[in-house]
């Protein structure tokens, strides 16, 4: 833990993280890693509890990388506006090597992800949602932001009177770069959207940038085609039912 790096009110909970993550039974998200929300005084937070990675990984995030949470961490300092308050990370060291490790924010109280409208062919105000996702995508784009995975779940959205709010979350993997034309287009392709619902996305993403519209929609769909056919055909190969 680094304690320059973070405020002395929340230098307790971090140094006692392992147990405010275990006593929290309020999970976001259980799988490889887990993600609770833990409340601390008048705070709601979030802890993102990454697995423990194997002995070949355990010497790359020591001795070369950056670890999963401290990476989080920087990229989020970096893109403070882009999403929930980062509040610090911890390392545990296990015979010198990198074991567990925890990334902490605050808890967004978000109302839906940019699935819900990308699956409910009914979702209120559903244009209006992809036309404020185009403007908040661009955003992104013109800070030279790549998030790698620019993925439905990774997409919070909060409604604000007539406006919504977007946090980006999962950002560990992420390069920061001019971008291109190519580059943003193809930073669509892991929404799996229906053709219809991309469209409108990027013509509204191709009018604030001034691209040609026909070309912007064209690649976006390929990119956007050639991530599903690389995906069901993984699932093919597992047996597993592919998705249109």
């Amino acid at each position: 833990m680094k304690r320059d790096m973070i405020d002395m009110k929340h230098l307790t909970m971090l140094q006692d993280i392992r147990r405010y993550f275990n006593d929290s039974t309020t999970y976001i998200h259980k799988a490889r890693n887990e993600i609770k929300v833990v409340e601390f005084e008048d705070e709601s937070l979030v802890i993102k509890s990454f697995k423990v990675p194997n002995i070949i990984n355990k010497i790359i995030y020591t001795f070369f990388k950056s670890s999963k949470a401290k990476k989080s961490y920087d990229n989020s300092i970096q893109i403070i506006n882009f999403v929930p308050k980062p509040i610090g990370f911890v390392e545990f060291k296990q015979f010198g090597l990198i074991s567990d490790s925890y990334f902490i924010s605050e808890n967004f109280n978000y109302d839906f992800t940019i699935r819900e409208p990308l699956i409910n062919e009914s979702f209120e105000n559903k244009e209006n949602i992809f036309k404020s996702f185009a403007k908040f995508t661009l955003e992104l784009h013109e800070a030279g932001i790549f998030h790698l995975d620019y993925s439905p779940g990774n997409i919070l959205i909060k409604k604000e009177d007539d406006s919504y709010i977007f946090k980006i979350v999962d950002i560990n993997r992420m390069q920061f770069k001019t971008l291109s034309q190519e580059d943003r287009l193809r930073n669509f392709s892991k929404l799996w959207a229906k053709d219809s619902d991309l469209t409108i996305i990027i013509k509204e993403y191709s009018k604030l940038t001034e691209y040609d519209e026909h070309t912007c929609i064209n690649s976006a769909i390929k990119y956007s085609q050639s991530h599903k056919d690389k995906k069901n055909t993984k699932k093919r190969l597992r047996g597993q039912k592919v998705v249109d």
